[in-house]
C-alpha cells in the first residue's frame, strides 16, 4: 500500500469515500512527516497545525454523514506566504511584513475551503516573491527535497519543497516570471500557470499587476486539475479577472494525444540560450514520446527567448517599483539584499519604457498566437539547467536567470511545468507545455498522456 504521505489528493479523496482512510488518519501521518523532516526542508513558515487537524476531524465527520463537499474534501493544501489567510500573517518572507496579520482569506483560499480543503499553514517564498534563496530573512530558506544542498526553486519554493517532500499533495503558489513553474522544474512535480484571468488574485500580495498569476502546484496531472477547478473563477473584485466559463479542466485526462498539433519552441534552448546538454537530451526524448503516443510534433519559431525576458523585466520592475517604493525609501535595510537589488531597477525605469515594453508585448502576443492557429500546444524548456547548490551564490545568480517561462507571463497563455527525467546528479530537468487561452484543459491532456507514458511521476526523492 501507498505510504499515506505519498497518496495523490484523488486518492486520498477515494480512500476516504472508502474507508479505508479516513483525513485524522492522514493528517495525523502528514504531521509526523513534517516534524521529521521540516528541519531539512524548511517548507513552512507558519504550520497551523491544531487548525488543521480540528478541520481534518469536522471533515471525517462530515464524510462520515455523507456531506461530501466535492474531491478535496479533507485533502490537505499548502499556501505560499503571499496569500491570506484569515487569521494568520501574511509575511512575504519578509521583515516588511512580519506583523501583517490577514483579516479575511483570498478569494482562492475561499474557495478552497468551501470544497472541503484543509489549509495547512503558510509556506516559505522568495521575499516578496522576487528576491532568491536568501539567507538573510527572518526564516530559511525552503531546500529541495531531493537534495537539500540545493535550492527547490521559487519563488513559490516551499510550495514546491513540500509537495515533492510529502509534506502536503496541493499547494498553491504564484507566478509572475515563472514562480509556479520554476518549483516545479525544480522538485519534479507538476506546476501551472493557468491562463491570465482564470484565477482570482484578490487577496494576494501583487509584484506585477499585469504579469500575476496563482496557480497549483501537484504531484499528478490529474490533482492539478482537481485544484484548478476549485481555485478558477470569475471575481469582479480582481481587475484582471475573466469572465470565463471555462471548467472541469480534468476533463480530456484520458484522451491522449493522438492527432495532436505540438509545436517544439528548439531555438529557445538551442540558440537563445543554449540549454545544459541533459536538459536538452530529455526534451528530445519528451518529443519522441508524444510522437509515439500519436502527436504530429514540429518545431516553432516564437520571437526570441531574450526578447521575451527584456519585456518581462521592463514591466515587471516597473510595477513592482509602484508598489515598493516606499518602503524602499524608507526602510531599505529591512529588505533581504537579493530583494532589494531586484526591486531597485524600477527606480530607473522611465514611463517611455514600460509604455515601449508594453507596445512590444503585444506583438509577441500576436506571434504566439499566430503559432497557436497551427499547432494546439506548444513545447518547449522550462529550467535549463538542474538546480543548483543552494549556498552556491554565484552559480545560482548564473542560472536562475536560464529559463524559457517569462514569454507566457508576458503573454498570458497557459503554461505547464513538469518533470522530464533526472540528471546524472540525480536532480529533476522538466519541460513545459503551452496552450491556447483559456484552453488549460488541452496543456493538462498533454501534460496527463506524457505523464502516463512514462516513469517519472512514479519516481520520488531519496528524502525520508
Amino acid at each position: 500500500m501507498t505510504a499515506p504521505h505519498w497518496l495523490s489528493a484523488a486518492e486520498a479523496s477515494r480512500a476516504f469515500a472508502a474507508r479505508t482512510l479516513s483525513p485524522v488518519e492522514l493528517m495525523t501521518a502528514l504531521l509526523a512527516r513534517i516534524e521529521t523532516l521540516e528541519p531539512k526542508l524548511h517548507a513552512f513558515i507558519r504550520l497551523d497545525a491544531d487548525a488543521a487537524m480540528a478541520a481534518a476531524k469536522q471533515a471525517e465527520a462530515e464524510i462520515a454523514a455523507r456531506r461530501i463537499r466535492g474531491p478535496l474534501h479533507g485533502v490537505p493544501v499548502g499556501i505560499k506566504d503571499i496569500i491570506d489567510v484569515v487569521g494568520l500573517p501574511t509575511t512575504c518572507h519578509s521583515k516588511i511584513l512580519i506583523d501583517n496579520v490577514a483579516k479575511s482569506d483570498a478569494v482562492v483560499v475561499q474557495k478552497l475551503r468551501e470544497a472541503g480543503a484543509i489549509i495547512m499553514g503558510k509556506l516559505a517564498t522568495h521575499e516578496f516573491a522576487i528576491g532568491g534563496p536568501s539567507h538573510d530573512l527572518p526564516w530559511p530558506a525552503a531546500r529541495n527535497p531531493w537534495n537539500p544542498d540545493h535550492h527547490p526553486g521559487g519563488s513559490s519554493s516551499g510550495s514546491g519543497a513540500g509537495v515533492a517532500g510529502g509534506f502536503f499533495p496541493l499547494a498553491l503558489g504564484t507566478d509572475t516570471g515563472g514562480s509556479v513553474r520554476n518549483p516545479a522544474s525544480a522538485c519534479g512535480i507538476v506546476g501551472l500557470k493557468p491562463t491570465y484571468g482564470l484565477v482570482s488574485r484578490r487577496g494576494v500580495f501583487p509584484l506585477s499587476f499585469t504579469l500575476d498569476h496563482v496557480g497549483p502546484l501537484t504531484r499528478t496531472v490529474a490533482d492539478n486539475a482537481l485544484l484548478l477547478d476549485a481555485i478558477a473563477g470569475h471575481d469582479p473584485g480582481d481587475p484582471g479577472s475573466a469572465p470565463t466559463q471555462a471548467r472541469y479542466f480534468g476533463r480530456h485526462l484520458d484522451r491522449g494525444v493522438r492527432d495532436l498539433r505540438i509545436g517544439f519552441v528548439r531555438h529557445f534552448h538551442e540558440r537563445d540560450v543554449p540549454a545544459h546538454p541533459e536538459v536538452a537530451a530529455a526534451l528530445e526524448d519528451v518529443a519522441r514520446v508524444l510522437q509515439a503516443e500519436g502527436a504530429q510534433v514540429r518545431s516553432v519559431t516564437l520571437p526570441s527567448l531574450n526578447e521575451f525576458a527584456a519585456i518581462n523585466r521592463v514591466i515587471l520592475c516597473s510595477e513592482a517599483w509602484s508598489i515598493h517604493a516606499p518602503w524602499l525609501r524608507e526602510r531599505p535595510g529591512d529588505y533581504g539584499q537579493l530583494a532589494r537589488r531586484r526591486l531597485l531597477p524600477g527606480a530607473f525605469m522611465a514611463a517611455g519604457d514600460y509604455v515601449g515594453a508594453q507596445r512590444r508585448r503585444l506583438q509577441v502576443i500576436a506571434a504566439v498566437e499566430e503559432q497557436l492557429r497551427d499547432v494546439d500546444v506548444l513545447m518547449c524548456a522550462s529550467s535549463l539547467d538542474p538546480a543548483s547548490r543552494i549556498e552556491d551564490a554565484e552559480e545560482t545568480a548564473r542560472t536562475y536567470p536560464r529559463q524559457a517561462r517569462t514569454p507566457f507571463n508576458v503573454t498570458g497563455h497557459p503554461a505547464l511545468a513538469m518533470m522530464s527525467g533526472l540528471a546524472s546528479n540525480g536532480l529533476p530537468v522538466s519541460v513545459q507545455f503551452v496552450g491556447r487561452y483559456f484552453e488549460d484543459s488541452t496543456v493538462l491532456r498533454v501534460a496527463s498522456a506524457y505523464e502516463k507514458a512514462t516513469r517519472w511521476a512514479n519516481k520520488k526523492p531519496p528524502i525520508g
